[in-house]
């Protein structure tokens, strides 16, 4: 184990970003929320920056188009191969919190701006663990089934622009997220895996949250640029986002959220 070394929050998130152990990378997310809400972190500081977070050696990564497609049942296979999915999003979750702390960091962005997206780490890391031990309980582990790169992908594409990666990840593929969620907790629920559909309900809950922080926070990059929101959103997902927007919506969660209905109708 490593002990966090750093002294300002940027590199604290970039030693999280290069540590490759998924329980070390949780245990040091926690750490770092930990020193950052204490005062223990300065907000401004150097560090440098990986352009991508270290891996274990499995899952061996591909893109997504080659990935082999797994039907995700109610069979106890099936629901490994749901929760290992859940699992690698999660891990990715971790690290694009942690990488839009780092890569963006700015003395002009306000506190509250870090507070946001630490909280959001730290929920990812929770996230990740809990479903890393579910998955134990099936005598299977985070690293078992193939893996595609497509959450990174995206992030290497908005990387250069704080109001692109907010309107992608948060807006954009976590918003997905609240769409899919509840019919996979009905899945769960229809086969007797309660105790897998309760994690699903907290990452659930959750992840409305960190949507909201990612509208909060695209609305204030826009009104830095002088940009109104949903068309900059509309321009920003339409450069760097591979794919359509797919209905149906979750529009009662992304309500909750702060999208506006209007900024996805045209895709239903």
């Amino acid at each position: 184990m490593s002990d966090l070394t750093a002294t300002n929050l940027a590199a604290a998130a970039a030693q999280i970003l290069a540590t490759a152990d998924p329980a070390e990378k949780v245990r040091l997310s926690a750490l770092t929320a930990e020193a950052w809400r204490s005062g223990g972190l300065a907000q401004s500081g150097l560090c440098s920056l990986p352009d991508r977070p270290a891996r274990p050696a499995q899952p061996v990564l591909s893109p997504a188009n080659e990935v082999p497609r797994r039907r995700i049942n109610t069979a106890v296979r099936g629901r490994i191969a749901l929760l290992h999915a859940l699992a690698h999003i999660e891990l990715n979750a971790i690290d694009l919190a942690w990488d839009i702390i780092a890569r963006f960091a700015s003395p002009a962005l306000p506190k509250a701006f870090f507070d946001d997206w630490v909280l959001v780490a730290a929920e990812e890391a929770k996230h990740f663990s809990l479903l890393a031990q579910r998955l134990r309980e099936f005598d299977a582990a985070y690293g078992d089934l193939p893996a595609h790169d497509g959450l990174w992908e995206s992030a290497m594409a908005t990387r250069h622009d704080l109001a692109a990666r907010l309107a992608v990840v948060p807006l954009v593929l976590e918003a997905r997220g609240l769409d899919v969620t509840p019919a996979m907790i009905a899945k769960l629920q229809s086969a007797g895996d309660d105790p897998s559909a309760a994690i699903l309900e907290i990452i659930y809950r959750d992840e409305i949250g960190h949507v909201r922080i990612g509208q909060r926070w695209f609305s204030f990059a826009c009104a830095a640029r002088g940009l109104a929101p949903e068309p900059a959103w509309r321009d920003y997902v339409a450069t760097y986002f591979k794919g359509a927007l797919k209905p149906p919506f979750n529009v009662a969660a992304r309500d909750a959220a702060g999208i506006p209905q209007s900024w996805y109708a045209l895709a239903s």
